[in-house]
């Protein structure tokens, strides 16, 4: 023990206990010396730098989106509004249990049953104070049942915003169309500076193709918010009160449109409980006055996402399907109604003249053929000429002039008219019709035969049958350049636009399209004297809608079949299935020197153009003249 004792050396110990005191405090100085540095660089040289910088990670720009363009129509009533309403919001982090919360909304009424589990989805994927959106569209009664309830609900609670309304719901649905909640796609087509904020765009109609028109350009306001992205109140004082300047939103242009909303709802009324179209256009421009569908559907119960999926199920699932625009989709054979442009052809291309007669024994055969084309009526209509052929809907006599016509020139002469072809109109989804040919069949058909055209479906397309076909609007557009004597525009619903802050209107200019080839003008007369007889004659198959009318008008009737009838059978109306029933069409304008108005009506499965589809044309012809004589 002593010589332990002995070998210790407390002087050295000392030594290196007291060099590493010395050391620690040089190194806790060295770091301290460090850190004060640092703070003076951070706190006094770059004080303004990173003060700017902490400034701008507490503002946050928040998109406010632009109020939604109106759209009016051509007297200035509003067809597309925006109005406030109440939507229904939840607050994740003030419910405690949001699934029992959501199920005793959906006893209430206030949500529907089968949203809950996308909701809690949503709710959990959104930060917990950020208000998660249950219904997006309270009504009056909805807000009263959740007031009485509300104490059952914290966390719960409605919010104003401004949503699309559309005043006259059906009878502009296709038209003008509506507005939802904005899809992907979308959103990978649409410019997301303009679109910040913004959750519905428009969906069909006017509303989508005018979307970027419409819509405007989101605005910004600068919010302070805490480390969790929380908004707070602003400071009394510093820098956290001088926040950027906000930036207002700029509101869309409101659509001036050609429609008459009267004439409209005239036509919407008219086709109650039909399933059809009704395009009238003044043909002087190619403005649209009326373009209708039917059956149609309420675009409110679309507008911000407010209808539920019962709802929608109910809608696109309906057989008579009323989402589906008929007016510029829809395809039909346009039957008689080409005639009197057939009628042109035959006459300008020597097929016929206006003094040559056949005689009609109420069917026709090809030679070498024993097939028989009939004629709508079976006993024939004895001798006839070309203008007793429009005016009675002769069927033998086209039938008779068609092979020297031949399919090609048919062709030729009818898309002068804009039949086959897409008219233009400024609304998606038209569809081009068809107006066959020699050569569309030789690419449409694969097997020789097939590519091969027969004389008899020259003769059946001479009648508006076969393979031909054509939506309301290409038939209200053709109608149009018969009563201008072959002078055609591209038909439009929009005329211009309005500047919401300084009132200033844009007018676009009607785009006029190639006009039909026609040299011979007596043709023309003969021609438009031919429908006004079909409205005017006694024996004129429209006689009886258009014997009573204060002003001379021309028409043309027609009726298209959905199924074959075969040789020795006869066609009984009684005994058909009411949608295996032909369709029935009626083509017209007025005043017949100097025409204001061409319409097109369509009604699926109505049997007789002359007996259904006239009286609806001259309803609106009636209204719309009535009113314009009106107004001068």
């Amino acid at each position: 023990m002593a010589l332990l004792q002995s070998i210790r050396d407390h002087h050295y110990e000392r030594r290196i206990f007291v060099g590493r005191i010395v050391l620690s405090i040089v190194v806790a100085t060295l770091l301290l010396g460090t850190v004060v540095s640092r703070l003076v660089q951070l706190q006094v040289v770059n004080y303004e730098q990173y003060a700017e910088k902490a400034q701008g990670n507490r503002i946050r720009t928040q998109p406010v989106s632009p109020i939604r363009g109106l759209v009016l129509d051509r007297s200035g009533r509003v067809l597309a509004e925006n109005l406030p309403a109440y939507q229904l919001e939840l607050i994740p982090e003030q419910v405690e249990d949001i699934r029992d919360t959501l199920s005793r909304l959906a006893e209430l009424g206030l949500i529907e049953r089968d949203d809950i589990e996308e909701l809690i989805a949503e709710s959990r994927e959104t930060q917990r104070f950020r208000p998660v959106t249950l219904n997006p569209r309270l009504d009056d009664e909805e807000i009263s049942r959740f007031a009485v309830q509300r104490a059952r609900f914290p966390g719960v609670d409605f919010k104003p915003r401004l949503v699309r309304h559309y005043p006259d719901g059906e009878a502009i649905a296709h038209a003008v169309g509506y507005v939802g909640r904005m899809t992907v796609e979308d959103l990978q087509r649409v410019d997301t500076s303009r679109y910040a904020g913004t959750t519905q765009a428009g969906q069909t109609g006017l509303e989508a193709s005018y979307e970027s028109r419409l819509h405007g350009d989101a605005g910004f306001r600068h919010i302070v918010t805490n480390a969790r992205g929380r908004q707070i109140t602003t400071g009394s004082g510093g820098v956290i009160d001088a926040l950027p300047e906000d930036e207002l939103p700029d509101p869309g242009d409101n659509l001036l449109l050609t429609l008459d909303i009267e004439l409209q709802t005239l036509a919407t009324e008219l086709m109650k409980d039909r399933r059809g179209a009704i395009v009238a256009i003044d043909p002087n421009n190619g403005d649209i006055l009326a373009m209708i569908s039917a059956p149609s559907f309420d675009p409110n119960m679309f507008a911000v996402g407010g209808m539920s999926r019962a709802q929608y199920a109910s809608v696109a699932e309906d057989p008579d399907r009323p989402l589906f625009n008929r007016a510029v989709r829809g395809i039909y054979p346009p039957g008689s109604t080409i005639k009197p442009m057939l009628a042109l052809a035959a006459l300008e291309s020597g097929a016929t003249n206006l003094t040559r007669k056949i005689m009609c024994r109420g069917y026709f055969t090809l030679p070498n053929s024993t097939h028989r084309y009939r004629d709508w009526k079976p006993e024939g209509h004895g001798p006839i000429d070309i203008h007793q052929a429009v005016s009675q809907s002769c069927d033998v006599y086209f039938y008779e002039i068609s092979n020297e016509i031949g399919i090609d020139r048919m062709h030729d002469y009818l898309v002068q008219f804009g039949l086959g072809y897409q008219t233009g109109v400024d609304i998606g989804g038209e569809r081009s019709g068809l107006v066959p040919s020699t050569t569309w069949k030789r690419e449409a058909f694969r097997s020789r035969d097939d590519k091969r055209w027969y004389d008899g479906e020259t003769v059946i397309a001479s009648i508006g049958q076969g393979y031909m076909n054509a939506t309301p609007l290409q038939l209200a557009a053709a109608t149009g350049a018969l009563g201008t004597r072959g002078m055609r525009f591209r038909p439009r619903l929009v005329a211009g636009w309005q500047d919401p802050l300084t009132g200033e209107v844009t007018e676009l200019e009607p785009a006029q399209l190639p006009t039909v080839d026609i040299k011979n003008e007596f043709y023309w007369d003969d021609v438009i004297a031919s429908m006004n007889s079909v409205l005017q004659d006694h024996r004129g198959t429209a006689f009886a809608a258009g014997r009573d009318l204060p002003y001379r008008v021309a028409g043309k009737s027609g009726t298209s079949q959905v199924f074959s009838v075969g040789q020795d059978e006869e066609y009984n109306e009684e005994e058909i299935e009411e949608r295996l029933r032909d369709h029935a069409l009626f083509i017209s304008f007025a005043p017949l020197e100097n025409p204001a108005i061409a319409v097109a009506v369509i009604v699926e499965n109505g049997s007789s153009g002359s007996t259904t589809a006239a009286p609806i044309a001259m309803a609106i012809m009636d209204h719309y003249l009535e009113h314009k004589n009106a107004a001068q």
